[in-house]
């Protein structure tokens, strides 16, 4: 029967028992990740499954832990020297209890606009670099040895300068944990995972595992009487203030992504301020239990789609297998062998390890070289590094973007009222002694500035200037620099004995300038609406006093 046809609550509930195999051992794989214990993954899978299940918005998104929040967790604990292992331990719940804490104030602010501040270039870049550094950390776990550095190419140094002392047979093990994830990954109802688990604690309870010397993850303890914030002095939580921010940043670009992916896949609604709220809640409760950070995760998400969710109850349901599966079980899982656990990593970081996400990028001649960056900062400076290099990048890219001092300079297309670019468009008329100018960018105060300077010089080089028509359509809004730069831009044109028209701008602009106390800059300056609108104000005043706005609304460009 297909899931279509089901009915809603046992879809979830078949959904639910479904993901919970392959959630349980990721949890338990990723505390391996952060270098935390093996309790650290199940305490957050559980805060994440409840908090989200009962008040996110997706019916797909799975809240747990995720490799790469697992893998910055531990590069942030690791970054501050000389901390012991209970300090470290602390400093890890207290970066999660700040991140949870900027999702909330994000949420409470409304701020799910603002998808993310890492661009997709960079954030594709930043995975495919953090998937390859989390393979390659595996491998110290499947081959059995320890290199001296932890450094993506020092590692594969002395991962390679000590071939002889590798377990072999902890790499057959963890190849063929591979094959069969691989293999089974077609049913996704199959928990193919958990069945990789069993047969681990199998091959270790027969005591195979310690002939072959391959070691098992060992004690799980799971304690929920005694949550509390951590015991950190002020100088320490204003230190972890940045790497929270990286984190929850990191948290929700992941989350946001897997989110909005599978909601336009299915026409669903979501709710992007209710998410963060939710996703505040899920690592304040996590941090509490001293458990890892938790999101969205693209394959637990798709893996329960996959599996036939119909709403966010499968996520409770999973939940609520785990529970039972840790109260009854939790000694068997003691005896994981580790390899296996890092097969599980390996397998779901998989799909961030293709290079073809990064080749529309280059097919486009965009943006390629900023998502190479993005890669190179993960394996040279390493993933926290990394992270804050990529969201630098993005920073980068986006004051580049506006920082832009593209002026456009139009002319009428035909005998039509379309006003375009005479440089794309060389058959266009500019009406005798106009000038009409276009920035191409929003005016603020890192180019307003500039782009009147460009606009000054053309103005020089145009001595029959009668009528300056300046459009305003891609500036929504303007800050106080801007004002003051058109302020005196507006001087300099009747300095220059011409006369100034804006068009297309926006009611909040207008609205702004009418507070302006400028007498360059009264209202029949701005009345035009079009840039159609001002030429034909500046054709039938020859120049002289404006004319009214001749339309109420703005006519069709």
């Amino acid at each position: 029967m297909s899931t279509t046809s089901r009915r809603p609550g046992i879809a979830d509930l078949v959904a639910g028992v479904s993901i919970a195999g392959l959630l349980l051992p990721e949890a338990v794989a990723y505390s391996g990740i952060a270098g935390l214990p093996p309790q650290a993954g199940v305490i957050a899978l559980f805060a994440g499954l409840l908090v989200y299940g009962i008040f996110g918005s997706s019916r797909f998104a799975i809240v747990s832990a995720t490799s790469s929040s697992a893998a910055v967790l531990f590069a942030a604990t690791t970054s501050i020297p000389g901390v012991d292992t209970a300090t470290r331990l602390a400093l890890g719940a207290g970066i999660v209890l700040l991140a949870g804490v900027f999702f909330v104030i994000a949420g409470i602010a409304k701020l799910g606009a603002v998808s993310s501040l890492i661009a997709k270039p960079v954030l594709r870049g930043f995975a495919l670099g953090l998937a390859l550094t989390i393979v390659i950390k595996q491998l110290p776990k499947v081959l059995a040895v320890q290199p001296a550095h932890s450094d993506f190419f020092r590692l594969i140094a002395g991962l390679v300068s000590e071939w002889r002392h590798w377990n072999l047979a902890g790499a057959a093990m963890a190849l063929a944990a591979l094959l069969l994830l691989r293999g089974l990954a077609r049913w996704r109802a199959v928990p193919a995972a958990l069945l990789v688990i069993v047969c681990g604690i199998a091959l270790d309870i027969s005591g195979l595992c310690h002939a072959w010397g391959v070691a098992a993850v060992g004690p799980i303890s799971l304690d929920f009487s005694h949550p509390g914030v951590p015991s950190l002095d002020r100088a320490q939580w204003l230190g972890l203030g940045e790497l929270a921010f990286a984190m929850a940043l990191i948290l929700y670009a992941e989350s946001y992504g897997s989110i909005r992916t599978f909601a336009m896949r299915h026409g669903d609604n979501v709710s992007a301020n209710r998410d963060l709220l939710a996703l505040g809640g899920a690592n304040l409760l996590s941090a509490l239990f001293q458990g890892m950070p938790v999101g969205a995760g693209y394959s637990a998400t798709s893996a329960n789609e996959s599996a036939g969710a119909q709403s966010r109850a499968a996520g409770i349901v999973a939940g609520l297998v785990v529970l039972v599966a840790v109260l009854t079980l939790l000694p068997w899982i003691a005896h994981t062998p580790e390899p296996l656990l890092a097969a599980i990593v390996i397998n779901a970081v998989s799909h961030s390890l293709n290079p073809s996400s990064l080749r529309p990028y280059f097919h486009w001649r965009r943006d390629r070289l900023v998502a190479l960056v993005a890669v190179a900062a993960v394996l040279l400076l390493g993933v926290l590094d990394g992270l804050l290099a990529a969201i630098g990048v993005s920073l980068l890219m986006l004051l580049r973007g506006f920082s832009r001092t593209t002026v456009s300079w139009l002319g009428r297309l035909g005998q039509s009222h379309d006003y375009v670019d005479t440089a794309r468009h060389p058959e266009a008329v500019v009406p005798p002694g106009v000038l009409i100018a276009r920035p191409e960018v929003p005016l603020f105060f890192g180019n307003a500035d500039a782009v009147f300077v460009s606009i000054r010089a053309r103005i020089d080089a145009t001595p029959a200037l009668q009528r300056m028509v300046l459009s305003l359509e891609e500036s929504p809004d303007l800050d106080a620099t801007s004002i003051e730069a058109m302020c005196d831009f507006a001087a300099y044109v009747r300095v220059r004995g011409a006369r100034l028209s804006l068009a297309r701008v926006k009611d909040n602009v207008r609205d702004l300038l009418a507070k302006v106390d400028s007498p360059d800059l009264k209202a029949e300056v701005y009345a035009p609406w079009s840039v159609d609108d001002a030429v034909e104000v500046s054709q039938n005043t020859g120049g002289g006093t404006p004319a009214p706005a001749v339309s109420a609304a703005p006519p069709a460009a």
